[in-house]
């Protein structure tokens, strides 16, 4: 039997119970990802592993195990077009990897920014994608760029946490061990309507501490003048995110209706279809300008940080627009919290043909 056929009688017997039974509330049947003696009537089930692998896998690495069943479908992380992704669910597609530029900024088609850059980097060969090929660790930490993959955030076995994301204690890859506890939010759907401004990962807490288990506490150093993550927002911020509607409308906006999922916040009180801005208490995090997984920006950008009219997304690198909550006029959405687009002029950033 060949490689693709197992996996698909695999993927067969995954669908054929309810979603959460593979991964939730207790650990399901071991061979939709493990294969005990690496042969299925006689064939190899992995014909490019041929000595098999140390974790008695069904595929290459737990990577491509994971998107054997998560890359097209249960929550398509990894669509077949960098062009034409999946529905956004929230944490990115890993698929803006496989692009060949994301420059969108000034002279960006001459001056490419590979898809090394859209994100985190799985090492994951059987579905073309490699380790971070520029560096060798976790920005501000230590984890190994080379040994990232799907199981290095996720417990494939199950956890009671956001997402099965590792905690406190918790040894990930054998080999290191996360110090901070598990964020706390609950996400949408791995079907059906995708992220808009009422149906969205409602992030409540501790997303900043949690990335800061690879890339430590950075954001937090105020001796490096860096922006701060996980921290309050404030008054002034919380009411102008709740005021600011574009930046051809910098004040028309209302609290009952400001939260936008395209720069989210963190709050004990959020829920998936919440629709209401921040309190002073909410929490700016990791999350309000990045994506968990990878986008068509540099940086897993919410947004591309480097172009000055959302309407230019695209066009300089030919990469997947983002889509832009607002209009034509629209600036970084740094002004979202910052407005500083306040006194500039209304430009048209519609690119000419």
């Amino acid at each position: 039997m060949s490689k693709l056929i197992v996996l698909a009688v695999g993927l067969l017997v995954v669908a054929a119970a309810p979603v959460r039974a593979f991964h939730d509330e207790g650990v399901a049947h071991c061979n939709g990802c493990h294969t005990m003696h690496n042969s299925e009537d006689g064939q190899l089930v992995d014909p490019d592993a041929p000595h098999g692998n140390p974790w008695l896998l069904v595929d290459e690495t737990p990577s491509d195990v994971c998107l054997g069943c998560h890359a097209t479908r249960s929550g398509a992380v990894f669509s077949v077009d960098p062009l034409n992704p999946a529905t956004e669910r929230g944490a990115g597609n890993f698929i803006f990897l496989t692009d060949d530029n994301l420059n969108d900024g000034h002279s960006g088609a001459s001056n490419p920014i590979s898809g090394d850059a859209a994100g985190h980097n799985l090492n994951a060969p059987g579905h073309g994608l490699a380790a971070d090929g520029t560096l060798n660790n976790a920005p501000g930490g230590t984890f190994p760029a080379s040994v990232l993959g799907c199981t290095s955030c996720h417990d494939p076995h199950g956890t009671q946490d956001f997402r099965l994301l590792y905690g406190a204690g918790r040894t990930v890859q054998d080999f290191y061990t996360f110090t901070n506890a598990a964020p706390t939010a609950v996400g949408i759907g791995l079907s059906g309507a995708g992220e808009s401004n009422s149906n969205h990962t409602a992030y409540q807490g501790g997303m900043s501490a949690w990335c800061g288990n690879c890339h430590g506490n950075f954001h937090n150093n105020n001796t490096d003048l860096v922006h701060p993550s996980g921290q309050a927002l404030g008054g002034t911020i919380s009411q102008i995110y709740d005021l600011y509607n574009g930046t051809s409308d910098i004040s028309g906006g209302a609290h009952a209706t400001a939260y936008l999922a395209s720069v989210p916040f963190e709050d004990a009180g959020n829920a998936t279809n919440s629709t209401v801005g921040p309190t002073g208490t909410s929490q700016v995090s990791c999350i309000s300008c990045h994506r968990a997984h990878a986008t068509s920006a540099p940086n897993a950008g919410r947004w591309d940080f480097n172009v000055t009219g959302l309407a230019e997304d695209g066009h300089e690198s030919g990469s997947y627009t983002i889509p832009n909550p607002y209009d034509e006029f629209q600036r970084s959405l740094c002004n979202k919290c910052h407005k500083k687009d306040e006194f500039d002029a209304l430009i048209d950033f519609t690119p000419v043909p």
